[in-house]
């Protein structure tokens, strides 16, 4: 068993409600998904992403999308895989949520370097779909960088990342509209945004 297997091995987690029950101390736990826990890997610049027990097969499914992407900057490199874990960057930085959360401006540069980056995936034969505001980063250094893939198999058209331009060019980048938004806000226009209501009247606005 080599080391990353022995430390995927230590994540212990319910089959029953997928609760984190315990884990390796050389672990820090960073963010909790719909489908797995991601941790950091202490004293290094690695994460490890550990799967929900039903959600095992993903792992494989994103980690053949993540060499399909191998060499472009925007994504974060893998280092190692296995059924039910990816190991690869740990990205310092934040989230366009926590941007936004947090009042740190997203610049129009952001936005046309991620429209970019989906634009190499796409070359790849892949289509870019999920995209939402938890999957975007801004690093300490002022780069892009795109996580959790493993949509982009999908056939079906997703204008996820359509609807965040419009809302970033139609409000969010006017001088007047505020750049601090409490969680709250963001969590329920999250929830009503797949509403057949919503969906409609973004086609519709964005259509004129």
């Amino acid at each position: 068993m080599d080391a990353y297997q022995q430390l995927a091995s230590t994540v212990n987690i319910s089959n029953k409600n997928n609760r984190l029950l315990s884990y390796d101390d050389s672990l820090t736990l960073i963010g909790t998904g719909r489908s797995a826990y991601v941790f950091r890997i202490k004293e290094s610049d690695q994460a490890i992403k550990i799967f929900f027990p039903e959600f095992r097969h993903i792992a494989k499914e994103e980690t053949e999308i993540y060499l399909k992407l191998k060499g472009i900057s925007y994504f974060p490199t893998i280092y190692a895989f296995g059924e039910n874990y990816i190991v690869m960057d740990y990205i310092q930085g934040r989230t366009l949520f926590e941007c936004v959360n947090d009042g740190v401006a997203i610049k129009e540069s952001h936005v046309q370097e991620i429209d970019y980056a989906l634009a190499l995936a796409a070359e790849r034969g892949l289509n870019p779909s999920d995209i939402h505001l938890r999957n975007l980063f801004i690093t300490t250094n002022d780069e892009v960088k795109l996580i959790d893939v493993a949509r982009f198999n999908q056939t079906k058209n997703c204008s996820q990342w359509d609807d965040l331009k419009y809302v970033y060019h139609r409000f969010y980048s006017k001088r007047m509209f505020p750049k601090k938004i409490p969680t709250v806000i963001l969590n329920i226009f999250a929830y009503f945004y797949r509403k057949p209501i919503i969906t409609k009247a973004f086609n519709s606005a964005k259509a004129k």
